[in-house]
């Protein structure tokens, strides 16, 4: 899988945060927990904190990273607890599931695409959803001035009403923008939303 500095610079935070122990659910993932149920996609899965709260809770999860260190990581967290868990390391820019799930989730992943691989993979994960299941979706926003995290040529700050515009079919449960400091008197700006797909609208 092709390194670059986005990769690189997660590895090493989730090597660090592996070593600390640091495996809390962070502000996202405490919000929308209590959506997440039946059998699930966690695109861009991290450490797992999420997936593996999901699987605790009797949901059948496939977590999904690029990070090697988080894979393995999640991988015996499953393994050791005999979860409902399948853990896959996967370039996340070029994969489609090509099945359905009751919850899709995404969170802190997308704006590390670039803009045309960021819109495609969200209409992919908006495909996978199936009539009344759920999408989970959180980006960073336009607004934001921290990015130091980011690849000069492969990321992508979307438009808040760019996301809710590719949720035609879809009835908003949450949809909540924050604002955090970051260094250098920088700022992270999140939009979260959670959407059932209607009925009506399908899947695959």
């Amino acid at each position: 899988m092709e390194e670059n500095h986005c990769r690189r610079f997660f590895e090493e935070q989730f090597r660090h945060q592996v070593a600390a122990g640091d495996l809390q659910l962070n502000p996202f993932e405490r919000r929308v927990l209590p959506y997440v149920e039946g059998r699930v996609l966690d695109f861009g899965c991290g450490l797992g904190n999420l997936a593996v709260a999901a699987a605790r809770r009797g949901c059948s999860v496939l977590a999904l990273d690029a990070s090697a260190t988080a894979t393995a990581h999640v991988a015996a967290i499953a393994a050791n607890e005999g979860l409902d868990l399948v853990v896959e390391r996967r370039d996340l820019r070029t994969y489609d599931s090509g099945a359905c799930f009751d919850t899709v989730v995404s969170i802190g992943l997308l704006m590390f695409f670039d803009r045309s691989t960021a819109l495609r993979q969200l209409q992919s994960l908006v495909a996978s959803v199936r009539a009344g299941g759920v999408l989970v979706l959180n980006v960073l926003i336009r607004g934001t001035t921290y990015l130091e995290m980011f690849d000069q040529d492969e990321h992508f700050l979307f438009a808040p009403d760019e996301v809710r515009a590719s949720l035609q079919g879809f009835e908003i449960l949450e949809d909540v923008v924050e604002r955090f400091a970051a260094s250098a008197a920088t700022e992270k700006v999140f939009l979260t939303i959670v959407a059932r797909k209607k009925p009506s609208a399908g899947g695959r």
